[in-house]
């Protein structure tokens, strides 16, 4: 009767040590499945941040690995490898820019001084221009020819409109039909006179005789335009520009029209004064569009 249950309480107890086994067992193979899966999170996490990234793609680049390849873009780290090359590359394009123009314009200033390249935030150069054009006198003076002066070829115009239609004056004075301008510098210079020819009585007396002296149909009329500089250092007004025109035109003609244009780039000094004279003032068309006078500042 003891030994039954000696036996019984033998078996007992194993079956208890087997159960604790199994139940041991079972505790560690949860256990490494619970850690294997955060091993595996944690290893996936890893693999998608930006420094995994980059430490595989430099293993990639030592390894010979084409990074073009298709497999390669169906990577996640691949597009976030890439907009990282962008922005080096943007940064570094906008650095060595910087540098490239500093450069250029160093090197433009100092092969040509006289080019200077002025920053925004200089202060503009004051505009400095002046367009008046012709004027027509009342009728009581219109038959009335203008001033002339031993010192200069032909007859000065006086009769300019500064401020009225077309005409303007920018920084610019206009007395007794001279522009005075207010600074020294390079200045663009222009006019134009219109002329109109009216033969009187006297004149085509005159012509037919000379018609029939030499038998031709035909007469001419010389008209000239001169453009002055006249500067409070020197008594003497200096010629900037002339021209001339020689046209006929028939007999039966009542009037000719002709314009005379030139222009040009001259050195003035403060104070200079600019003014224009024409072989016969009384022959010019004093109209804004057909006979004006300007001046701009260049440089």
């Amino acid at each position: 009767m003891v030994n039954m249950t000696s036996s019984h309480t033998m078996q007992y107890i194993g079956l208890l040590l087997l159960a604790a086994i199994l139940l041991q067992t079972i505790a560690v193979a949860v256990t490494f499945i619970y850690f294997s899966n955060v091993l595996t999170t944690m290893k996936e996490t890893f693999s998608k941040s930006s420094v995994s990234c980059l430490m595989r793609a430099n293993l990639r680049t030592i390894k010979g690995i084409d990074p073009s390849t298709s497999d390669l873009k169906d990577d996640p780290c691949w597009q976030v490898t890439q907009q990282l090359h962008f922005l080096i590359e943007k940064s570094m394009s906008n650095r060595y820019q910087k540098e490239i123009t500093s450069a250029i314009k160093d090197e433009v200033n100092r092969m040509l001084p006289s080019l200077v390249i002025q920053d925004q935030e200089t202060a503009p150069r004051p505009k400095i221009a002046a367009h008046v054009t012709g004027s027509l006198p009342p009728e009581t003076d219109k038959d009335l020819r203008g001033p002339s002066n031993r010192k200069v070829h032909g007859q000065k115009i006086q009769s300019w409109e500064s401020e009225k239609g077309l005409a303007f004056l920018q920084n610019v004075q206009l007395s007794d039909g001279e522009l005075v301008v207010p600074q020294a510098g390079l200045y663009y210079i222009y006019s134009q006179t219109y002329f109109r020819h009216m033969a009187s009585l006297e004149e085509e007396e005159d012509e037919e005789e000379a018609g029939e002296n030499s038998g031709s149909s035909v007469r001419g009329k010389p008209m000239l335009q001169y453009v002055y500089k006249k500067m409070g250092s020197y008594p003497v007004p200096i010629l900037l520009m002339k021209n001339a025109r020689t046209t006929c035109w028939s007999r039966d003609a009542e009037y000719g029209l002709y314009s005379i244009y030139q222009a040009g780039l001259f050195q003035l000094g403060a104070g200079d004064r600019v003014f224009v004279t024409v072989s016969n003032v009384s022959t010019i068309d004093m109209d804004e569009k057909s006979s004006f006078f300007g001046a701009f500042l260049v440089s």
